[in-house]
């Protein structure tokens, strides 16, 4: 068996806008007709040229080959370039091609992938979901002047109630105010006033019955962090997710050894390199790999093993397509240390028509399909009808400093 085409899908996102303005899709074909699929979540080059990234990629070391050596082709893609280390843009692109090589593996051995990495642990996934407005677009830069469930604590508690009333126990929210490209940064004090105020009315609304957890994405220096972390640690979060930038696991360790919320991160980080010095330094208690960048199913269940051995639990991250979800759910239930899975609501609207059948999810749980490879098939007509013609990045950073 052996990969002779390669195509790839920028997909637009439209409104609500849930898991970003667009998708990278990616199909492979064997030469006995097979086809598996893949995604990236790649933000730091345009989307366009992330597609023809990842069709060089392939060119380079994956046509003509078979999609069962997966060890050889991370190989040769890590090390490509003369590099041999942590990339965060190949490895986005890595990702993509190879979780399609297990869609293939797995529709060729007729089981779904988590057979094929040491069998079932879970029958079915605790799910989460940000806290999400109920209408109009998810993204804060669009949201209403005035309040909103990003800035107001009341409209967010009722926000969660509603999430737990759908059978969800556990949200997400980020209200400790912008990144940026100069962070870590300290928090200003209207920041730790909100972020205190969130969490105490989310959990007054909620109760016992919903875990909070508290979101940021880096912007913190190690004493700015446990600022924010003495604020809301009476409203027991359950994670205190990047609390400082992801590039020196060795200040986040402060703030581990600081405070009672456990620390999350893993977003930002690929192959199993990088978690490894987040291990070592015992920097976070939880680590959330994001397929689609992480180095895929293979290298991503090497980083869970890791993970394993010193009792540190794995909640998958996924803000993109649906694909990289099915990939984390894949990989998730073959996990004896998974915690809880990241869920774009329902997986329903726009992630929804993008699949043939969409992700299963019942009361708060995703269920793992059982169907061959990752389960899922995308609808290519779909996105064929949603192209994004546009160069905006996946996720953009304010440019410019803030100060307290």
């Amino acid at each position: 068996m052996k990969i002779t085409d390669v195509k790839t899908w920028v997909v637009g996102n439209p409104p609500p806008g849930i898991g970003g303005k667009y998708f990278i899709f990616v199909r492979l074909t064997t030469d006995g007709g097979v086809t598996g699929y893949g995604e990236a979540y790649n933000a730091t080059f345009g989307p366009h040229v992330t597609a023809r990234m990842i069709e060089d990629l392939a060119a380079r070391y994956l046509v003509g080959r078979d999609p069962h050596d997966i060890e050889a082709f991370f190989r040769r893609a890590y090390s490509s370039g003369f590099t041999q280390r942590p990339d965060v843009s190949v490895m986005g692109c890595f990702s993509a091609l190879e979780i399609a090589c297990w869609d293939i593996i797995g529709k060729e051995a007729g089981k779904p992938v988590y057979m094929l990495l040491g069998g079932r642990v879970h029958e079915s996934l605790r799910s989460y979901t940000y806290l999400y407005p109920q209408e109009g677009s998810v993204h804060s830069e669009d949201a209403p002047e005035g309040r909103n469930v990003y800035n107001d604590p009341d409209l967010a508690a009722q926000c969660a109630a509603d999430y737990v009333s759908q059978g969800f126990s556990a949200v997400k929210l980020d209200p400790a105010g912008p990144y940026t490209a100069f962070d870590g940064h300290q928090p200003r004090l209207v920041d730790i006033d909100l972020s205190a105020r969130m969490m105490k009315a989310i959990r007054a609304a909620v109760g016992t019955s919903c875990d909070i957890l508290f979101g940021t994405h880096g912007q913190f220096t190690a004493a700015g962090a446990l600022r924010i972390a003495r604020a809301i640690e009476p409203y027991d979060p359950l994670w205190f997710e990047e609390p400082v930038p992801p590039d020196m696991p060795e200040v986040m360790a402060q703030v581990a050894r600081a405070t009672s919320i456990p620390v999350a991160t893993g977003e930002r980080l690929t192959t199993k390199a990088e978690f490894a010095r987040v291990i070592e330094h015992r920097a976070a208690a939880i680590l959330q790999p994001d397929l689609g960048r992480s180095g895929g199913i293979l290298e991503t269940k090497k980083i869970a093993a890791m993970a394993e051995a010193y009792h540190i639990q794995i909640a998958p991250h996924c803000y993109c397509g649906p694909i990289v979800g099915a990939a984390n759910i894949q990989l998730a239930v073959t996990l004896p240390n998974f915690l809880i899975l990241e869920s774009l609501k329902q997986w329903d609207g726009f992630h929804a028509r993008l699949l043939k059948k969409k992700i299963a999810w019942q009361d708060g749980d995703v269920i793992p399909a059982t169907g061959p490879g990752l389960g899922v098939e995308l609808d290519e007509a779909v996105c064929e009808a949603h192209p994004y013609d546009g160069d905006d990045l996946h996720l953009q950073m304010m440019q410019t400093p803030l100060m307290p």
